[in-house]
């Protein structure tokens, strides 16, 4: 009978611990696709139910704000722009980076060559395309360096409000789109376009890139230390799970395409995403996922560079913080 009970209480115990993974949702800044591979291969592989993590990883889409979804108690950490994150806070949303995924920048501007543009000073009396789902910001900032208006009744440049195709490049209604090095270039590609009709500048070359997908959770959620924890296992599961995903191109994908409810993703074109993705991962795997405080400087100063029209009008106090990653890593 004692062996019996003793068997019974093992069983509770184990079930107990078995329930006591940490629950975290995490909110996407787009939808489900090779972007964010990394977290959908930790789930696959195992990583977070290893780090004693049940993870809801929620898609995002054109009518969501992931800002907006952590605000109102929908998402424990978000994936978005520095960009929209700090706008964000400066209106009173206290969004907080507590790891930089992408250390380079994937945003872009192709022009086709037959618009006559050869340089940024030829945007001048044209028409771009531009995104307005927060990542019209490092756009903004560039023509302010360039010193071109982009309203009232003449702007030096007249912005298309893009949605999320390549119709506008591929039908003449604009001289240069916005497209990602991972998705709407290869987009363009697909379409018939080459490489040769196009003149792609990058805002990572043209002084003006942002820190673009990083991790962001609230100023409260950083105050709880078992939150903490938690997000620390978590970032330390998902730094693994991009590990994985940028040295197995193929399986990502096929992860990623049986996380596609929706049916509507083709494979090349996530293979094509999933290797240029990978091109955006830091090569240090000792600082994986680590905020480098240059890379924050240099998008803050952008952002405020515009004299007359800021994205943000002051000094961000507590956007980022190393908390997080140095519980994750041991530091």
């Amino acid at each position: 009978m004692k062996k019996i009970l003793l068997a019974g209480v093992m069983a509770l115990g184990l079930a107990a611990q078995a329930q006591a993974a940490d629950h975290l949702t995490l909110q996407l800044k787009w939808v489900t696709q090779a972007q964010f591979a990394g977290y959908y291969v930790a789930a696959a592989e195992g990583y977070y139910k290893a780090a004693n993590l049940d993870v809801t990883i929620k898609p995002g889409g054109p009518d969501i704000n992931p800002s907006q979804v952590i605000a109102a108690g929908g998402a424990d950490v978000i994936v978005d722009w520095m960009p929209d994150a700090l706008a964000a806070r400066e209106k009173g949303v206290p969004l907080v980076n507590i790891a930089q995924v992408f250390e380079n920048a994937g945003l872009e501007l192709p022009c086709r060559k037959d618009s006559g543009i050869t340089k940024p000073a030829d945007f001048k009396g044209k028409t771009l395309g531009v995104w307005f789902a927060g990542n019209q910001y490092p756009f903004l900032a560039w023509m302010g360096k360039l010193g071109y208006t982009t309203e009232g009744s003449n702007p030096d440049v007249t912005v298309l409000k893009q949605g999320f195709n390549v119709q506008p490049l591929l039908q003449k209604q604009a001289a240069c789109i916005s497209t990602m090095t991972y998705n709407e270039y290869w987009q363009l590609i697909e379409a018939g376009m080459t490489p040769e009709q196009l003149l792609v500048f990058k805002y990572q070359n043209e002084g003006v890139a942002m820190l673009e997908d990083g991790l962001y959770t609230s100023d409260a959620e950083l105050k709880d230390p078992t939150k903490v924890d938690a997000l620390a296992r978590f970032v330390k599961a998902s730094m693994q799970g991009w590990e994985y995903a940028a040295a197995h191109p193929e399986e990502a994908v096929k992860i990623v395409m049986a996380n596609d409810t929706a049916g509507v993703l083709d494979a090349a074109h996530q293979t094509h995403m999933m290797k240029s993705v990978a091109e955006l991962l830091g090569t240090d795997k000792a600082k994986a996922g680590y905020l480098n405080e240059a890379d924050y400087a240099r998008t803050v100063d952008v952002l405020m560079s515009d004299k007359t029209d800021p994205v943000i009008t002051k000094q961000p106090v507590g956007a980022y913080s190393h908390v997080v990653w140095d519980k994750a890593y041991g530091h």
